[in-house]
């Protein structure tokens, strides 16, 4: 029993002696650690300049977007809305703020993940017709691409492409001047044209690789004579699950076309010495006719609207200075706000809503997109023929 207690007691003194170690060690128990005051900080009183940075603020989890410099890399499905904000009396306005929008998907409510100012550069993607059916000339078109180009702001980037019987890239996204005129200048007509499978290598392959405020400015008469990928219908499908706006420039070769009595283009033309399948069935007659023209603008009309941007008309070269000019205006006046949307079946057909919190303004954006569960970047499945279309095309050959 003695020895017992003995061995408790040595137990007790040996817990004491190592407390008193330890006190007199200095050691400290590692400090809690400290919130992060920006955290804290409502966003109404966050400086400007964190106001209008793209965020992501437990949206997703992982490296879902990082920002280096003034570049969003996107690794997961955000989905960019270009906004155009203007009162009553059709003024632009250009100061808002990420706070002062609100956007909602399918009538809910989504957190603002990404906001660009209308004073952050953009990118557009000049796609030009030179096919034979223009009916202006060359060199008209050329001038009025150029003065386009001339409006933009000089930290702006431009990439030119032209489409007849090949899709070409004349130049890649730059905002060098002189080499952008050389890059138009070196347009040159050629012979049907591939209008279908233009954009969509646009909307595939170019615009994905491009971040920041982007849209298309597609300059034709709308008519397809010769796509093979692509159809009416999967380019304005296209057109929706984009994060670009598509602006068409139109301008009408319809006139240009004589017409013989019994309603089909006569032989003899300048743009009619190559074969045109017609929409009478009859192959070599001559040329697209007059429901051929009402599809494509049909057509111009619809993939403006659906992707968010706007339809121009210009059929002559003062209409189309004009127009070229409305268009630059409103481009620099645009917002992009993005948001990651709920998770949802693959090919849904969505609404988009887009909102201000400042009274009497008007909000003009895209209304609806096709919700895909492919990550920005992935592995493009596209480049096979095209599904029927359901919009009629009689041009358009087989694929």
């Amino acid at each position: 029993m003695k020895r017992l207690i003995l061995g408790v007691s040595l137990m007790f003194a040996l817990a004491s002696t190592l407390g008193i170690s330890n006190a007199q060690s200095g050691r400290k128990a590692p400090p809690a650690p400290k919130a992060d005051p920006a955290a804290q900080t409502p966003a109404e009183a966050r400086p400007d300049g964190l106001d209008n940075q793209p965020v992501n603020e437990g949206l997703i989890e992982g490296d879902g977007e990082t920002i280096e410099g003034d570049t969003l890399r996107i690794n997961s499905s955000l989905v960019t809305v270009p906004v155009v904000v203007l009162d009553r009396n059709g003024k632009y306005i250009p100061n808002l703020k990420r706070r002062d929008f609100h956007v909602f998907d399918n009538g809910v409510e989504q957190r603002v993940a990404y906001f660009a100012t209308v004073d952050q550069p953009f990118t557009v993607v000049l796609l030009i017709d030179t096919s034979s059916s223009t009916g202006i000339s060359m060199d008209q078109m050329q001038d009025a691409a150029i003065s386009f180009v001339r409006l933009l702001k000089e930290e702006d980037r431009v990439m030119i492409m032209s489409f007849d019987d090949n899709v070409r890239v004349l130049a890649e996204p730059t905002s060098d001047r002189e080499a952008l005129i050389k890059a138009i200048r070196r347009t040159k007509n050629g012979g049907s044209t591939r209008l279908y499978d233009a954009v969509h290598d646009v909307l595939r392959k170019k615009l994905s690789k491009i971040t920041g405020r982007k849209a298309v400015v597609l300059f034709t008469d709308g008519v397809d004579t010769a796509s093979m990928q692509a159809s009416y219908g999967s380019t304005i499908r296209e057109a929706l699950e984009s994060d670009g706006a598509v602006y068409s420039v139109a301008y009408n070769t319809a006139e240009s076309i004589p017409i013989n009595a019994g309603g089909l283009p006569r032989r003899g033309g300048g743009i009619l010495n190559f074969p045109f399948p017609t929409s009478g069935g009859i192959p070599g007659a001559g040329g697209p006719g007059p429901a051929d023209y009402r599809i494509a603008d049909e057509y111009l009309h619809e993939i403006a609207s659906e992707s968010g941007g706007r339809f121009f008309r210009g059929d002559s070269l003062a209409g189309l200075s004009s127009a070229f000019a409305e268009l630059a205006d409103e481009l620099r006046r645009q917002y992009s706000i993005g948001y990651y949307p709920p998770a949802g079946q693959a090919g849904q057909r969505r609404s988009i809503k887009v909102r201000v919190n400042q009274p009497n303004l008007v909000v003009k954006s895209r209304e609806t997109y096709i919700y895909s569960q492919k990550p920005t970047g992935g592995k493009d499945k596209t480049d096979q023929p095209a599904e029927n279309s359901s919009k009629p095309n009689p041009l358009a050959a087989s694929p």
